[in-house]
């Protein structure tokens, strides 16, 4: 049997969170170093997470990209319940405009 036979076999659900987030451009850069100090601990500490990563793109306008990966929506739901999560939402919420989404994908391993 083939490769392309076998992806079946390696196929596994992922939740993708990606998109932008859009700070004031003054706090763009505090904005990222807090996400990423509280977000990716927890991240790596959290079975689940497949990819965590918060990038400026551009600091004019206050453009963060998001991209995370997890294995299920429950390790996502850990992720996002933690004090220290909440904690980020409720300080930055109200001071970012979110245009991230949550995508369900099918993860195929393509690795022969």
């Amino acid at each position: 049997m083939n490769t392309l036979n076998n992806l079946q076999d390696d196929v596994r659900t992922a939740v993708i969170i990606a998109g932008r987030v859009f700070v004031p451009a003054e706090d763009v850069e505090t904005f990222v170093a807090e996400a990423r100090a509280t977000s990716y601990p927890l991240a790596a500490a959290n079975p689940g997470n497949v990819l965590m990563s918060f990038c400026v793109e551009d600091a004019a306008t206050g453009t963060v990209t998001v991209l995370e990966q997890w294995a299920s929506q429950d390790a996502l739901d850990r992720h996002v319940a933690t004090p220290e999560i909440t904690a980020l939402l409720t300080k930055w919420g109200p001071r970012i405009r979110n245009e991230v989404r949550r995508f369900d994908t099918d993860e195929k391993d393509l690795r022969p």
